[in-house]
């Protein structure tokens, strides 16, 4: 991201203003509404061996005001690629999609309901809700801390008091859907559920249970290694003599060899075969 569009960016999100200097006009706007924003990773395609820090070149200040972060990461899967290239040509060719999915609220009485939550409802933290809420916070302050402690880093994407607030954004949001008054602990579990396969997600991505990511990834590259000698190109072995080979005789991380066999599929280094009962070597 460049520094002029870092600090836009950061003015908007912070201070919900936009200043505009243009023909010699200046003035500032204000800023009432949701970002959504997308980012490529820094190599153009997320690496799986490295941090989501490495990943994300974004400042932690940033970061930090997203109430949620998802990293979406371009995994081959034929259905689901034919069903997009099916999509992209039925657009090119201005094709009606016949099996177009209708929900079960149409689209503008939906938007006619969001609109009338967001004028008439304005829910409240209940105690219930503020108690269930301080106790998560703190929770998932001591996880970041532990995922902290076993990489031997700081995390990219900090979880602070701003984290706190996106929760009960959230919260109140959900609350605010469903017409009620007031913020009650099932909301709460609802943000939280939403807050940690998202942005938790994304933190604690690329490690285990027990092992750092240094040694996932000493790990991961002694088992390429040693894949790429035995396994020719062209040959095949099982995947449990892998695991037999690796795992119980080796004592390497079933964590680390799933990862290795991951990257080197999608690096197209192997494919699966047989249900992935079969490993093939297919690249260099």
């Amino acid at each position: 991201m460049r520094d002029e569009d870092r600090v836009a960016i950061h003015e908007a999100m912070e201070q919900q203003t936009i200043s505009i200097a243009k023909a010699g006009i200046t003035t500032v706007l204000n800023s009432r509404t949701s970002v959504l924003a997308a980012a490529n990773p820094v190599w153009g395609r997320y690496n799986d061996e490295k941090s989501p820090g490495e990943n994300i070149d974004f400042q932690t200040t940033i970061l930090s005001r997203f109430d949620m972060i998802f990293i979406v990461r371009d995994e081959h899967n034929e259905a689901r690629d034919r069903a997009i290239a099916k999509h992209v040509i039925d657009l090119q060719m201005n094709r009606r999609n016949e099996e177009e999915v209708v929900g079960e609220i149409e689209i503008e009485k939906m938007k006619r309901y969001i609109t009338y939550c967001k004028a008439k409802c304005a829910p409240r933290l209940s105690a219930e809700a503020a108690a269930k809420l301080s106790d998560h916070f703190v929770v998932i302050r001591k996880q970041i801390q532990t995922v902290e402690r076993d990489n031997n880093e700081r995390s990219s994407i900090p979880i602070t008091v701003r984290q706190l607030e996106a929760i009960i954004r959230i919260s109140e949001s959900i609350a605010k859907i469903a017409l009620q008054t007031s913020v009650q602990p099932h909301h709460v579990d609802e943000a939280i559920r939403l807050f940690k396969i998202s942005t938790m997600d994304a933190v604690s991505v690329g490690s285990a249970e027990g092992l750092s990511r240094g040694q996932i990834h000493e790990e991961m590259t002694a088992i390429e290694k040693e894949i790429r000698k035995r396994l020719p190109i062209g040959w095949t072995t099982s995947y449990q003599s892998l695991v037999k080979e690796f795992v119980n005789n080796q004592n390497y991380s079933a964590h680390a060899l799933e990862r290795t066999l991951f990257v080197m599929e999608k690096s197209e280094v192997i494919k699966f075969q047989g249900q992935r009962k079969v490993v093939c070597r297919i690249g260099v």
